[in-house]
């Protein structure tokens, strides 16, 4: 039997409503419980044999700031201090929004 972890692609496609595609390394957007939840091939979704994520309710610049985000996480998860990361001002509700959606608030 082989391992499904090792059939997995280094990479995941995360889509948005409006069909921007962003291609993502598995491990940074792992800091997700909605994204993980999608991928663990236990799961039997679609999105697990894909390694695509669709979001019908996240735009493309939304998503894209999310992923900027998964970026910025995982280079500097082991870090004590990290640059600060910029968040534009008009976006924090629909950003806080997408974080509620994906579990980030309760993310580590």
């Amino acid at each position: 039997m082989v391992n499904q972890e090792l059939n997995q692609s280094k990479y995941v496609t995360l889509v948005s409503s409006d069909g921007f595609e962003f291609v993502v390394l598995r491990k940074a957007a792992m800091i997700s419980p909605a994204i993980r939840g999608m991928l663990d091939p236990k799961s039997k979704f679609a999105e697990a044999q894909s390694g695509r994520c669709h979001f019908p309710e996240i735009s493309g610049l939304v998503l894209e700031k999310v992923v900027e985000y998964f970026q910025y996480w995982y280079k500097n998860k082991d870090r004590e201090e990290a640059p600060e990361m910029d968040i534009p001002v008009d976006m924090c509700l629909e950003l806080l929004t997408a974080a509620d959606f994906l579990g980030l608030d309760n993310a580590t």
